[in-house]
Order: structure tokens, then sequence, then C-alpha cells
């Protein structure tokens, strides 16, 4: 049986606060999840890693992220590919909507 398609309205998902300063909401599917991020200026993302590929991409303002001890600076239109296991942290230099791609399902970010 194929699996059916499956519409959000993102505004319709209940927003979590996983870091202090910066909302999300999670979409899942059934291999990825996607992560629509609203952070406030100087809000930072401690350092981590995890399994999961990363696509990153930032929508508006001004987000630095470093990736393995090399920081880039990430404007509107940046996309970053974030390897699986990378160690990375970031900051948002100004108010920030980015949209994060995992692969495989972020379990941690199920509700």
């Amino acid at each position: 049986m194929k699996p059916e398609p499956v519409l959000n309205q993102l505004m319709d998902i209940q927003p979590q606060n996983p870091v202090p300063g910066g909302k999300a909401r999670f979409i899942h599917s059934e291999h990825m999840t996607m992560a629509y991020w609203e952070i406030d200026k100087d809000a930072a993302v401690p350092e981590h890693s995890h399994p999961h590929e990363q696509i990153s991409h930032v929508l508006e303002g001004v987000f630095e992220l470093t990736i393995n001890e090399k920081a880039y600076r990430l404007v509107k239109g940046s996309v970053m590919i974030i390897p699986s296991q990378a160690v990375h942290h970031g900051r948002a230099i100004e108010p920030c909507r980015v949209i994060d791609f995992f692969h495989p399902v972020r379990e941690d970010f199920k509700k």
C-alpha cells in the first residue's frame, strides 16, 4: 500500500521552544524532519552533534554557524549542508527565519 500525501499548514503546527530565544515548528515524514525556526537576535544554539544529515536554509536574517570549529556567516538565501556527526553551534546576529531538514527523522523533536 502506498503512503498517502499529507498536507500541513505551517502556522497550525504548535511551536516548541527547544532553545531559549528560538521557537520551531516540526513536521515529520516517514524518513525526514523539517524544522521551521523563528530565532531572536542573539539567541544561541549550543554546541552539539547528531547522527542526522542536516540542511539549513536561511529565509531571513543573519546567522553565524560554526561547524567543526570553522565559522560561517549565513545570510538570506544561504543553504548549508551539515554532515552527520559534525560538531556545530550558532548564534543569530539578526532575527532569523530558518528551515532545517534532517535525515533520518529527528525522534527527539517529536512531541
